[in-house]
């Protein structure tokens, strides 16, 4: 092998909705300064929604597939306190989306395809200390229809 390079056994967590990968965290020790990066596929129709983190920051891409990407500020000294907004992410609106922390986010799979996310945080994961907070999909507080409308 040559003098530097890495490689990393990646470990897939799997459940009926699809699986989740971390693929980089900062205690690696690849890079000098960086959280974590993950992919996780989810299969059609699928919503993982809502949850948030207080000090964690994402950045969201779906490189396969098409999903529709729901996000609530939860930040009181905000100037967008309790606006939701909706945004379609994936093979057909290639963008990267940068989520602040506080901000619930949750997602759904659109189509007849799987679509897959990868997403960089800007601290790893710590199973002792989560920094996740849940919020059901069907939050009345939120009040999003995540169902398809035809016009």
């Amino acid at each position: 092998m040559i003098e530097g390079v890495k490689t990393k056994k990646l470990i897939k967590h799997c459940d009926d909705r699809g699986y989740f990968m971390e693929m980089l965290r900062d205690d690696d020790g690849w890079l000098a300064s960086f959280g974590q990066l993950s992919a996780s596929l989810s299969y059609p129709g699928v919503i993982k929604a809502f949850h948030y983190h207080k000090q964690q920051d994402d950045i969201w891409f779906f490189p396969k597939g098409n999903a529709q990407v729901v996000l609530h500020d939860l930040r009181e000294h905000s100037p967008s306190f309790q606006q939701t907004e909706v945004y379609y992410m994936g093979e057909h609106n290639p963008i990267s989306l940068f989520i602040p922390r506080e901000v619930a986010h949750g997602y759904r799979v659109l189509g007849n395809e799987p679509a897959m996310i990868l997403y960089v945080t800007n601290r790893s994961y710590n199973p002792e200390q989560p920094d996740e907070y849940r919020i059901a999909f069907d939050d009345p507080v939120i009040g999003f229809d995540w169902s398809t409308k035809f016009r």
